[in-house]
């Protein structure tokens, strides 16, 4: 980042997948975030943000949320205001939870599942989960206050294949 990059600013993760087909229960994916404080930033989250909640000072919200994935195009959308963002955090992490809701379900039983995170008209991570078949839940996109106080976008899909309950207290630990 040169000296006059403001880094990233705002940016929209944006999910979508077919319904589920006819006799079987509806397919239901949910982004979350998840902020960390400066002092540990792989610790616990602050705060988790999900499909009943906004960050408390507004600037991490979904825009859209789908139960069954028969949206128009993108069925669930977040927006992260990063250059809003409180400055007792320090990190953003991205995921999404399969709901477990009458049947076990993986990324490979999601038909057509898509991610894309964009900062205004530039794409900067598309996805469809292919890497992670076998997860329950995982995370999409992370980012990072740089020392100047700017954002770092760190791209990846990084799986979770145990309980999605649990998913939302280890998003952010530490990558092996």
């Amino acid at each position: 980042m040169n000296g006059l990059s403001k880094g990233i600013r705002r940016v929209e993760v944006a999910l979508k997948w077919d319904p589920s087909p006819a006799g079987q229960p509806p397919t239901d994916l949910d982004l979350v975030a998840a902020t960390y404080p400066p002092g540990d930033p792989y610790g616990p989250p602050a705060y988790v943000v999900h499909f009943d909640s906004r960050s408390p000072d507004g600037t991490i919200y979904l825009n859209r949320d789908s139960t069954d994935g028969k949206g128009f195009g993108w069925d669930e959308v977040m927006t992260v205001e990063l250059d809003r963002l409180d400055g007792r955090y320090a990190r953003v992490v991205v995921g999404v939870i399969i709901q477990q809701r009458g049947m076990e379900r993986t990324f490979s039983g999601v038909l057509n599942p898509g991610v894309r995170v964009r900062e205004g008209y530039t794409v900067l991570a598309e996805d469809d989960f292919g890497s992670v078949p076998a997860a329950t839940a995982c995370t999409v996109a992370e980012f990072v206050q740089e020392k100047g106080g700017g954002w770092a976008f760190r791209p990846g899909l990084h799986g979770f294949e145990d309980d999605p309950a649990v998913f939302t207290r280890v998003m952010g630990d530490a990558r092996q």
